[in-house]
Order: C-alpha cells, then structure tokens, then sequence
C-alpha cells in the first residue's frame, strides 16, 4: 500500500462522501446516495483506500448519516420545520436523495471552494425541495454572526445541522458556535453528532497518522455530554446512541460485546437525567429568550 498524504479538511467531504457511495452499493444499504461516488471522487477513495482501518471507519459515518436522515424526516413532519441550514455542508446530497416537502427551505453553507466544487459536480442534478448555496468561513466570528443575522429571517421554523463538524472546535469554540445559534430566533432545533471522551480518543489514535493537525483534527468530546450545549440556551430533545443504533441497523463492528461491556453507559437508549459521556446523535431545541 503506498503512502497517504495527509487529510485536509477539504479532503473530509471526500472521505465521507466515498463512505455514503460505498453504503449505496450495498444490497441491504440504509440509504442510496447517487451522486456520492462522483462527489468523492478519485482521492475519496483514495484516502479510504490506503487509510489504515479506512473501511472500518465507514460504520459510524454510515450511521450517523442514517438517523440524521430519520431525525430530519421527523422533523419536519411532527415539529413543522420549514427550513434547515446545513453548516459545513460538505458534500452532503440530502437535498437530493431525500424525500422533502417541494416548499421547503433548505441552506448549505461551506467554504466557497467547496461550494463551487459541489456546484460543478451537481449542476445536472434536480434538488427535491428549494435549494441555497452559501459560500462563508464560519470560524470567522463576526461573519458567522451576520451570517446567522441574515438567515433568521428566511423562515419560522428552522432546523440547524452541524453534522461532523463540531468535533473539529474547541471547547471554546463549540460555545460560541452554540451561543450564536441560540441567539437566533428562527432557529428552533439544531441537530449534530456528539462524541465521549473515550471515544475521542480512540478515534484520535487511528486519525493521527493521516490527519492534517493543522487543518484536521478532532477536539471536542464534552465529558458532559449534551449538558454541555445547556449552558448557552440549548434543551436536548432526543439522544440516539451510535451503539444502539449500530445494533438496529445491523452494522455492529467486530468485537462490540467487548465495547458494550467497557462502555455501558453510551449504549443506552435514553439518557439519565444528567446526561455524562454520549456518543452519537442529538437533537436539541432552543430554550433561551
């Protein structure tokens, strides 16, 4: 196996989007993305490719996709969303492969040269419900801000997804992230992955031969769990735990007895009142005024 140059976080979507074309292809597949495989690319296979444990890591990416994709459903159905922004959209096609309300409103916001990429690679491609495209640096705080300002006005009701991206922040910047979210009217519930402490470090250890550390790199895991996002004004909703799911979607890894034993706590279904290590999914509702 020849040598991998390390990850950017431009190299990400590619990744994972290589994960959801390799999910696709499978008979018993949890969902069918098409236009994944052209998204990916050459170094989206690539990186799984030569990454040591590459294909293993598709399992939780594949999971976290699936129940998103649940949640957003449910979402819209029984909460009445009628518009989502997607954060670090990367090169996510839910707007194309889901089934989704014609009139609803959805926001992809990324780096603008991952914008222009996604948009060559789907200027054929007919989104299922209407569709924006925003090209925006969100680690530049005062952008972020009027960048949030100016989307809380485009509907009533919104849904906010941070899927992958939180885990890149720091502790610092997570709450900031999360306070400026909570100070937006319109944006009712948000959405994203959740990682423990233990977990994050596991995953660290695999990554970090081929991560970019000055680009790439996994930080935040709130021993806290969802407690954490409390402080700044968010409520959790609902928790879906990445090893319960595993087990009802049948893609339990190898050896997830051995996991189920050291870390009884992240497999439970619900949460306890206080919330502790959670790895997995949550999806929270803005409680502040």
């Amino acid at each position: 196996m020849s040598r991998l140059d390390k990850i950017s976080i431009a190299d990400t979507a590619r990744w994972v989007a290589y994960y959801r074309a390799m999910e696709s292809e499978r008979p018993d597949a949890l969902f069918h993305d098409p236009y994944a495989r052209a998204l990916a690319g050459p170094r989206g296979q690539e990186i799984v490719s030569k990454m040591r444990g590459g294909v293993a890591l598709a399992v939780p990416n594949i999971i976290r996709s699936a129940v998103m994709d649940e949640l957003i459903t449910e979402s819209i159905a029984e909460r009445g969303v009628d518009f989502v922004i997607n954060l670090a959209a990367g090169l996510d096609a839910r707007p194309y492969r889901m089934e989704l309300p014609p009139n609803l409103l959805w926001i992809e916001v990324d780096y603008p040269e991952t914008i222009a990429y996604k948009t060559a690679k789907l200027a054929t491609a007919v989104p299922r419900c209407r569709l924006e495209r925003i090209g925006a640096d969100l680690a530049d705080a005062q952008a972020r801000r009027s960048l949030f300002d100016a989307l809380n006005a485009r509907g009533a009701k919104g849904l906010v997804l941070t899927e992958g991206l939180m885990a890149y922040l720091t502790p610092e910047q997570a709450g900031n992230v999360a306070a400026d979210l909570a100070r937006e009217p319109s944006f009712r519930y948000w959405m994203t992955d959740i990682i423990a402490p233990m977990a994050l470090r596991m995953v660290r250890r695999r990554l970090s031969r081929v991560m970019d550390a000055k680009t790439a790199i996994y930080q935040f895991a709130p021993a806290e769990g969802a407690d954490f996002y409390a402080r700044f004004g968010w409520s959790l909703v609902t928790y879906r735990s990445m090893l319960v799911d595993m087990r009802r979607f049948r893609r339990e890894p190898r050896g997830m007895w051995f996991w189920l034993l050291l870390m009884p706590r992240f497999a439970r279904a619900e949460p306890t009142r206080r919330h502790g290590p959670m790895t997995g999914t949550i999806l929270m509702e803005r409680v502040c005024e």
